[in-house]
């Protein structure tokens, strides 16, 4: 009798434990579902939007997720691409002054893939794209530029948003982070939180400049020469590059930009960046290291030239990029440098005039 009543405990003990099993089970999959319908109504990254459609309020600070949908509304037929060092360019004073409806798709630290990607993606879904302003950074210039460890950085990038299989969105949209900008989203649409970025893609990332501090420019500036402020000036006597290491220089990156041009329509009017870095993140002039840059500047040019491009030079020392004022550290140029470049990029874009001075060099001629 004892062994029954122990093997009868052992089955309503089975019997609990499955219960408790499948309830959990059913728990947890109805929470899943709840959570995924909650992210699919407020559709934070934009996946449901079509030409015509307007993108959702920009709630997080990942460029790479919130963008595409921008491209995908229809809302603008201009754009501005690249990296930190084009963000500062204001979409409304482009947009005023070269005509259009210009947005900002640069992205912090966005490597040349992830720029093409996100270049195709405009010329694909863009009807009649009118212009089209892109920053090359330095990277372009690498020689390992389209090895696969340099197509990505640690940030997060969905493919999934810029290669048109937006069915596979949904899936993939059930974490955490895109929980946290959906729950942002929803105070957003109850008046409890503003958008973090404007919904033309401008945002102002830099310190206010109020707060400007040269003292820590300069410790930012100089922290990779030894704390100390490099010799910017040319070399006495450059250094020797034989033809043989010459013709080693390889820029493969820039095979990518070529392709990538040649998709967008004849008519669309191309100004490519080189932006003003400070000089002492540039190779010295003179060194090998800045003739093989001046070789792949010239092939920017060549590729330029065969699109009817420009080029907006300003990648190069001069009184702009041996300012220290006018810098936050190597790579950020503060506002008014901002304001003059967009004003550069409207009397070149015009017809008005090539800005005299130093500061910008047009290496390849307006179509």
């Amino acid at each position: 009798m004892a062994h029954d009543a122990q093997g009868a405990d052992d089955s309503a003990l089975r019997a609990g434990w499955a219960r408790w099993a499948a309830t959990f089970v059913f728990v947890a999959c109805g929470l899943c579902a709840a959570l995924l319908g909650f992210v699919a109504v407020m559709d934070p990254y934009g996946v449901r939007v079509r030409q015509g459609e307007p993108a959702r309020p920009l709630m997080d600070l990942n460029q790479r997720f919130m963008y595409p949908q921008l491209v995908r509304s229809g809302a603008f037929d201009s754009a501005v691409i690249g990296t930190s060092t084009l963000r500062l360019l204001d979409p409304v004073r482009l947009s005023q002054g070269l005509g259009g409806r210009f947005v900002n798709l640069g992205m912090n630290a966005a490597t040349p893939w992830e720029q093409v990607r996100m270049a195709r993606l405009f010329a694909r879904e863009v009807a009649s794209p009118a212009r089209l302003v892109w920053g090359i950074d330095l990277p372009w210039c690498e020689a390992d530029a389209t090895q696969e460890a340099k197509r990505l950085t640690p940030r997060p990038f969905p493919p999934w948003l810029y290669d048109g299989a937006r069915w596979l969105a949904w899936p993939k949209q059930l974490n955490f982070t895109t929980l946290e900008i959906a729950v942002r989203l929803a105070a957003y649409r109850f008046g409890l939180a503003p958008e973090r970025i404007r919904g033309d893609g401008y945002e102002v990332f830099t310190p206010p400049e109020g707060t400007y501090d040269l003292a820590r420019a300069r410790f930012h500036l100089y922290r990779d020469h030894g704390g100390r402020a490099p010799d910017l000036r040319p070399l006495a006597q450059p250094e020797q590059v034989t033809p043989a290491q010459q013709a080693l220089w390889r820029f493969p990156a820039l095979a990518w930009l070529d392709e990538t041009l040649a998709e967008f329509p004849a008519q669309t009017r191309v100004t490519l960046v080189l932006p003003p870095v400070h000089a002492g993140a540039l190779p010295r002039e003179g060194s090998a290291a800045w003739q093989r840059f001046a070789a792949c500047k010239a092939e920017i040019g060549r590729v330029a030239a065969r699109h009817g491009a420009i080029v907006a030079d300003y990648a190069h020392r001069s009184s702009l990029t041996t300012v220290d004022e006018n810098y936050w550290d190597p790579a950020h140029y503060r506002l008014p440098t901002a304001r003059r470049i967009e004003d550069d990029l409207v009397a070149i874009g015009t017809g008005q005039g090539r800005p005299a001075g130093d500061v910008l060099r047009v290496i390849a001629p307006v179509r």
